[in-house]
């Protein structure tokens, strides 16, 4: 699964995947957790051109009765996401690009759960494969999306039996556009990321408390012997 993910340097990470957009001045994210705001990119609804906007991570279905259901779906099974109720709509029609420089997982060790960051081994920013929606009601709107999950890499399998789906660069327009006719399925782009491309370390335990948001929460727990992927 994602349940939390890194945007550390989003003005580097934007311009290297997004040349044509300005990130704005966004603040760097170290402890990024459900229900907060991140950036992704999306097709705008009347141009079909790509935009750059902050949703709510946890998928609300615009047909929900409360939005608070959002938080229980801030992931979607990459073989289901396309008969599920919560995400069949958003899977025909409304792809986004959520972006991110790492992810946390967590391995059990007794009774405590150890954190791990993961990112990629040449410290590049990334995009995983997501679903956005907008919900409203009683004069609210609330626009928000859920990432997209596969089996897990050899990298990540020792923590966790899922992952989030990373898209390559090629596939970027592609998956943004569901609605053109594509030259194969999409399921194609959903297999685990390379696991020689990925690199893993324990990190502090300070990122197991959504309050904190800082560059501690991914130093190495075992430093100086492993290196920041941030480094």
């Amino acid at each position: 699964m994602c349940g939390r993910f890194t945007l550390t340097k989003p003005d580097k990470a934007i311009k290297d995947l997004f040349p044509l957009f300005d990130a704005g001045g966004l603040a760097p994210r170290f402890n990024i957790a459900p229900t907060q705001p991140v950036p992704v990119v999306r097709c705008h609804g009347a141009t079909g051109e790509p935009e750059l906007v902050a949703l709510r991570w946890g998928l609300i279905p615009n047909w929900a009765d409360d939005p608070d259901v959002g938080g229980r779906l801030i992931n979607a099974r990459c073989e289901t996401v396309a008969t599920k109720p919560a995400f069949r709509a958003c899977y025909n029609q409304r792809h986004c690009l959520v972006l991110a420089d790492g992810f946390f997982e967590w391995q059990k060790d007794g009774d405590e759960r150890r954190p791990h960051l993961i990112g990629l081994r040449d410290h590049k920013p990334f995009a995983f494969a997501g679903l956005w929606d907008r919900w409203r009601q009683d004069g609210k709107s609330i626009d928000s999306c859920t990432i997209l999950t596969t089996d897990a890499n050899d990298c990540v399998r020792p923590l966790h039996d899922r992952m989030p789906v990373i898209l390559p660069r090629t596939a970027f327009d592609e998956w943004l556009h569901p609605h053109v006719n594509q030259a194969a399925p999409l399921e194609r782009l959903f297999q685990p990321y390379p696991a020689e491309e990925m690199i893993c370390y324990p990190v502090s335990t300070r990122v197991n408390n959504v309050k904190y948001d800082d560059a501690a929460c991914v130093a190495p727990a075992e430093a100086p012997r492993q290196r920041s992927l941030f480094d």
